[in-house]
């Protein structure tokens, strides 16, 4: 069935070295790249075995020269940019980029919450099905993690303008609840209270892969700072946290092969 409204529909890194970026995320991740004629900033496409799921550009100039750094963004679908981007700016949120149409691609804009977490909206301009985020799937978006400022007032801000909703919750000490988001009926990730002494409000995205050492492996062998993990996560999975070599942030997803 199409995408609905609040649902993920692609990724995307944004880096100052899109060759290298390209060379590190096939290694570690498994994913072939390709260009995307007449699109801006030497921009690529990240395809698994079975679909296109990912992006990667260089840094706009102009956003280079603003202080934007390395990172991994989501887009989330919604019925219309142009009245999703106004509500978001009523309840608090900032426009970064103000509606724009890519030819055979769709409408999109770069806005950030009320915490300052950049992310994009979008409406394709056909109704394919995206499964650039796929809980199970290598080489997919298993999950996608807010860590934020404000927990509650990110849970309201994100259940209002796209319908997700509560799902379980994991006790984390002093920092909280880990509160699991769902839409739908399936789980999208999660949002957390920030670490006082870690990076600033963000979203972080777990890549699938289908053995976390060997993918823990090729990230440190690629130039990767590992920040957490391996780890073992409720289901019996286990988790990377780190930063590729031009320094934007990833998560890695998968078993532990005997």
């Amino acid at each position: 069935m199409p995408n609905q409204h609040g649902d993920f529909i692609w990724y995307e890194l944004l880096t100052s070295d899109v060759d290298a970026a390209a060379e590190f995320y096939g290694a570690v991740v498994g994913w072939r790249s390709r260009s995307f004629d007449g699109a801006p900033h030497g921009y690529r496409i990240f395809s698994a075995d079975d679909s296109d799921v990912a992006g990667l550009m260089t840094i706009p100039p102009e956003a280079a020269a603003a202080g934007m750094r390395p990172c991994w963004l989501g887009y989330i679908a919604v019925d219309d940019v142009d009245a999703a981007s106004r509500r978001i700016v009523e309840a608090g949120g900032t426009q970064h980029v103000s509606p724009t149409d890519i030819p055979g691609v769709g409408r999109f804009a770069m806005l950030a919450d009320p915490q300052g977490v950049i992310f994009y909206v979008m409406r394709g301009a056909t109704e394919e099905t995206s499964t650039s985020f796929a809980s199970m799937k290598v080489g997919h978006c298993n999950w996608n993690e807010l860590a934020t400022s404000d927990q509650a007032a990110a849970l309201a801000f994100y259940g209002g303008q796209f319908g997700w909703e509560k799902g379980d919750a994991m006790p984390m000490g002093e920092m909280g609840d880990y509160q699991f988001i769902t839409h739908h009926g399936e789980t999208l990730g999660a949002v957390m209270t920030r670490a006082a002494n870690g990076p600033p409000p963000m979203w972080n995205f777990y890549f699938g892969v289908a053995d976390i050492d060997i993918a823990n492996k090729a990230a440190t062998d690629g130039g990767a700072t590992i920040h957490y993990g391996p780890a073992e996560v409720p289901g019996g999975s286990f988790i990377i946290v780190g930063s590729d070599p031009q320094g934007a942030m990833f998560g890695l997803v998968g078993p532990r092969k005997p």
